[in-house]
């Protein structure tokens, strides 16, 4: 992918990026998308390249690597490795998950890094950026096994990592089992009670809405992109992609508001209820999702469904599209059949789920296109209102997040809007939100020198 990068100082940022991490496909993405849109701003700031903002930028202030060794059911050994990607703490504490997936390497660990720097700078909440995990699967794993492996993981990382320091929460792989049994470990080590991880159980200092944010911050940003239009989500179709936590959230506001979700997928494919997947259809999935079952489990309760084996639903007929699911879903020729198909709304809900070329043609379309920094930013919001409450030693209701989990969104939707209008295109949301949460963390950056 080519990047029409403007600026002298960000082409020769990128140039020296791209040379050096030729190897790291994800993270050339999420870099080259960055600098190619927020050179307008960067024009402006001469500061910037005295200070060598961008050389710092893009390279993580630390990163951590280590073996994780741990015992099966059998008493047989195994080592997995385990990493965390320091990014970036201009504004606050590293703050992002810790994801347990084989895919788990520095490439995809580094481009979540980097997003997530841009992401809680829209936030407006003190959070800086970084990202771990390990490759180790939890697939067929007892609880006693995952038990073993996320406290040989914590006993490594527990040193790098603190209130004030470093705060993971969970993400890919990692739920609330695998953060109970992280936090316990580092209790036992430390021997302080602190919010040092977020996504905990509500017994124990997790907040009421972490499970929903992500998906129904995506809808409330969707709302606000809608009301620019004129419209709301009453009667529109709606394709998802993944059966998680993000899409099962994403789906029940968006029924919530009016509107008609008809796809869900895994990795073994989609389902379409042309007929709308309900609030009790939707409960269903969430049980069968809790017993580790695939999404074909669907099709068998509900037989007007259809089960697309091996496919993806973005040649499905619908108005808007929410990719749930994970990295690298749409390609250019999945955009292609988006815009046959009559989509004209993309917001992410997963991290980078859009190729480069694929952002490309869907607005080169007239599609209005959200992404996942500004779109999905309603986990990491509440992950930092559980970070208030544990500071406070407080419990505010599941009312009180949400509202304030709304308000977020509807401020990072205003900000990249606004950032958009002044810098860039109106209503082109990739360039507000990369311009938006980059001007925050650079001019921070400046201000403290160079470290």
């Amino acid at each position: 992918m080519q990047y029409n990068i403007k600026n002298a100082y960000c082409k020769r940022v990128w140039d020296d990026v791209s040379a050096r991490y030729a190897d790291q496909g994800h993270f050339l993405q999420a870099v080259g998308l960055v600098l190619e849109t927020i050179s307008p701003v960067v024009d402006k700031m001469p500061e910037l390249e005295k200070s060598a903002v961008l050389e710092r930028l893009t390279e993580p202030e630390r990163i951590i690597m280590f073996r994780v060794p741990w015992t099966d059911d059998k008493g047989n050994p195994h080592v997995n490795r385990g990493f965390r990607v320091q990014f970036n703490s201009a504004i606050g504490p590293y703050k992002g998950g810790l994801r347990f997936s084989p895919e788990v390497g520095l490439d995809v660990l580094k481009f979540l890094g980097f997003e997530q720097v841009l992401k809680n700078s829209l936030t407006t909440l003190p959070m800086g950026g970084g990202k771990g995990g390990s490759d180790f699967d939890a697939h067929g794993k007892s609880d006693a096994e995952v038990m073993r492996f996320c406290q040989s993981f914590i006993t490594e990382l527990y040193r790098h990592i603190g209130a004030d320091t470093d705060v993971p929460a969970g993400d890919k792989g990692v739920g609330g089992r695998e953060v109970a049994y992280m936090f316990g470990q580092y209790k036992r080590i430390t021997n302080q009670y602190t919010g040092v991880l977020t996504g905990k159980g509500l017994t124990f200092g997790g907040s009421l809405a972490r499970t929903e944010a992500t998906g129904y911050g995506l809808i409330y940003f969707a709302e606000c992109m809608l009301k620019k239009m004129n419209k709301d989500f009453t009667g529109k179709k709606a394709i998802i992609s993944g059966d998680g936590n993000v899409a099962q959230y994403a789906a029940e506001k968006l029924i919530q508001l009016g509107g008609i979700p008809i796809t869900l997928s895994d990795s073994t494919g989609y389902i379409l209820d042309e007929e709308g997947i309900t609030q009790e259809k939707l409960e269903y999935v969430k049980e069968f999702r809790a017993n580790h079952e695939k999404i074909d489990a669907y099709v068998k309760k509900f037989p007007s469904a259809k089960f697309f084996k091996g496919e993806k639903p973005w040649g499905v007929k619908a108005d808007l599209a929410f990719p749930c699911a994970t990295q690298d879903e749409i390609y250019l020729e999945d955009a292609q059949k988006m815009v046959e198909n009559g989509i004209w709304l993309v917001a992410e809900g997963a991290n980078m789920p859009t190729r480069a070329e694929a952002i490309e043609y869907l607005q080169k379309n007239k599609v209005a296109f959200a992404p996942g920094k500004a779109a999905n930013a309603g986990g990491v919001a509440v992950s930092g209102l559980e970070m208030s409450q544990n500071s406070e030693r407080l419990s505010w209701t599941f009312e009180e997040v949400d509202a304030k989990l709304k308000q977020i969104m509807i401020d990072i939707h205003d900000n990249a809007w606004n950032t958009a209008k002044k810098y860039a295109t109106e209503g082109d949301y990739v360039a507000g939100a990369n311009i938006a949460g980059f001007v925050k963390v650079a001019t921070a950056m400046v201000a403290q020198g160079l470290v």
